[in-house]
This record gives structure tokens, C-alpha cells and sequence, in this order.
């Protein structure tokens, strides 16, 4: 098995062996079984895996097992790229990671530096009806998308060469970003030299100095083991993300309507579950990462370089059509209402 997969490559060993499981259950003719298969790139231990184990759970029990979930986490079957393709293929039922981009162009938007301050601002914004808009506007790219929570919190840089307190200090640093469009103009933006690499390859790039640093939140940071190939981390809350649960839009509406209900349910309840696990663990990665890397916390007037830095990467993709700046202050507007009602209440 371990010669096939050198073969054939991590994603088209994973691919046969999703094919080979679907021909499985159409042998065993389980016609009252229905199942969805899942899988994400993060290892078992990481917070959206085990949101992701509460919703094998429980969506297994409502249904009275007529769902059945299986997992795959670590990128047993391929990179988050890979993972994406099966989706739309519809060889794999569901994911979550990077490429939400497919599903909704527009989810780009919740990526951009400095669109939040803070978790209840990204909060109020992933459950607004901003948010529900592109989760249904979905469906056009064959996606189902029930929830869409925070990409496991704020990102953090990580870098071997130096303290990172200004944007000269990124100049000419490799820095791994994801195959976002995005990060890699915030990254450019920041004067950095951004390098595509998948998740799954971060740990070796580093190791080997393909890159010099990368930027993740901070569970990831530890969950990919980064640290143990790093030594600064710089805290700047400067962006974070949509986490949508993508589904393939086929196999949804093919759903009995008493199951979708139960499997959209299930799936806002998850999706609100890992939010939380990931807001209530922040620090204690960040104490964590404290022990091995040493850590510089960013704000204030220390933000503003990089603030100014980032202007031309909202004038960038507002030109090219992806969302307007109506948008932008659309979804400003949701993540900071409850800041406006405090305000106005208290000017009474």
C-alpha cells in the first residue's frame, strides 16, 4: 500500500481510495445508509477535526444512523487543493479548508488585513446575513454551504531570521502563504517574497529553508508542529477567515427534506462549537508556542505601518471584480453593530 501511494502521488492514492470505499457501499447495497464522507488537513488533535468528530456524533444519532459520517483528517487523501476537487467531483462529500474561493469568490473578502479587530467583530460577522447571502449564493458553483464559522482564529507570523515589528522587517523574507490570492498580495503588499505551499508542506519547507517563515493562527501553528522549526512569532491579529463547511450540492438535495433539516442543524451547531473551541484555546496556544519561540505582541500605534501597507490590496481586488467597496463596508458594518447599538445606547 505505502509503494501504491509513492506511486501514484497522496492525491490520486487518495482519490482511488474513495472510489474503491463508494464501490464498497453500492456492493453491500446499504440502500437505507446514506453516507457522508469528510475530510480536512489538520491531524485528529486540531480543533476543527474534533469539531468535525461532534458532528459525526451527532448527526449519526439524530439521524438514527440513516447518515453515516466518516472522517479523514491529516490529508490522508490528499493536499486542502485536492481535498476541494474531490468535493466538486462528488467522490467526497464535504470538506473545509482553504479553497472556499470555488464555492463563492466573495468569501476572499472576509481575508482581507485588517477587516476585524477582534473575535466578537469576526463573530458577528461569519453569523450575519451578510454571511448567509454568500453561504446561499454557493449553490450557483455546486456547493451547499449550511455554516460558515472563523478559520481557526487570528494569523500569526513565524519566521528563523528576526523579530518582526514592522513591515521593513518581512522585506525579502520567503514567507509561505497559502494559494490565496489574498494572502499572497498582503504578503507582497507587506514587502515579503511569498512562496504557494500547501499546508501539509509547511513543516518541511522550513526545515529545509525553502522558506524563512510562514503566518497561520496559532492552533495551527502548533498543530502542524512549526514551532519546533521557527524562532519568533509576531501577534498581530492583522487577519483572519471564513471556515465554510463546503458540501457537495448534489448529494444535499438528494437528502430526504427531514434529513437536510437535521444535517443543516448539525452543521450550525458544529460550526459554532469549534468558534468557541477555538476563541477559548487561543492563548493557551499562544502560551504554548511561548515556550519554544519568543514572541512579540503588535498594537496600537505599532499596527498602523502595516495598516497603511495593505491599502492597495483592497484597491486591487475591488478592481478586478471579486467584491465591491460597498462590500467591504457592508460586512464592516455587520462585524461592528453591536458597537454601534452599545454607543448610541449609552449616548441616551
Amino acid at each position: 500500500m505505502a509503494f501504491l501511494k509513492h506511486q501514484l502521488g497522496q492525491g490520486l492514492f487518495g482519490l482511488l481510495i474513495l472510489v474503491i470505499l463508494t464501490l464498497g457501499v453500492s456492493c453491500e447495497k446499504q440502500q437505507d445508509i446514506i453516507v457522508f464522507r469528510y475530510s480536512n488537513s489538520q491531524p485528529k488533535a486540531a480543533l476543527r477535526s474534533q469539531s468535525m468528530l461532534f458532528f459525526e456524533k451527532e448527526l449519526e444519532k439524530r439521524t438514527q444512523g440513516r447518515i453515516l459520517v466518516e472522517l479523514y483528517f491529516g490529508g490522508v487523501l490528499g493536499n486542502e487543493r485536492e481535498l476541494m476537487d474531490f468535493v466538486t467531483m462528488g467522490v467526497l462529500q464535504g470538506t473545509r479548508g482553504a479553497y472556499y474561493a470555488d464555492a463563492n469568490p466573495k468569501f476572499q473578502l472576509f481575508t482581507l488585513p485588517f477587516l476585524v479587530d477582534d473575535w466578537d467583530q469576526a463573530l458577528r460577522l461569519m453569523q450575519s446575513e451578510f454571511t448567509a447571502d454568500i453561504n446561499r449564493k454557493a449553490k450557483e458553483r455546486g456547493f451547499h454551504i449550511p455554516a460558515t464559522g472563523i478559520s481557526q482564529g487570528f494569523r500569526a507570523h513565524t519566521n528563523s531570521k528576526l523579530p518582526i515589528t514592522h513591515p521593513d522587517d518581512l522585506k525579502g523574507l520567503k514567507m509561505r502563504v497559502p494559494p490565496q490570492e489574498v494572502y499572497l498580495r498582503t504578503a507582497q503588499a507587506f514587502g515579503a517574497n511569498p512562496q504557494e505551499i500547501p499546508a501539509v508542506e509547511i513543516y518541511q519547507a522550513l526545515k529545509t529553508g525553502v522558506v524563512d517563515g510562514q503566518d497561520n493562527p496559532p492552533s495551527n501553528i502548533w498543530d502542524y508542529k512549526i514551532h519546533e522549526v521557527s524562532k519568533y512569532l509576531t501577534i498581530t491579529h492583522y487577519s483572519t477567515g471564513p471556515d465554510p463547511l463546503m458540501v457537495h450540492l448534489k448529494w444535499y438535495e438528494e437528502l430526504p427534506q427531514d434529513l437536510k433539516r437535521i444535517f443543516d442543524e448539525v452543521a450550525r451547531e458544529t460550526m459554532l462549537l469549534s468558534d468557541q473551541l477555538n476563541r477559548e484555546k487561543e492563548k493557551e496556544y499562544i502560551q504554548m508556542l511561548d515556550d519554544s519561540l519568543e514572541v512579540n505582541f503588535l498594537s496600537g500605534e505599532q499596527l498602523k505601518p502595516f495598516q497603511n501597507a495593505v491599502k492597495p490590496v483592497y484597491d486591487y481586488f475591488v478592481s478586478k471584480g471579486d467584491f465591491s467597496y460597498d462590500d467591504v463596508e457592508s460586512a464592516r458594518r455587520e462585524a461592528r453593530k453591536a458597537e454601534v447599538s452599545s454607543r448610541t445606547t449609552e449616548s441616551r
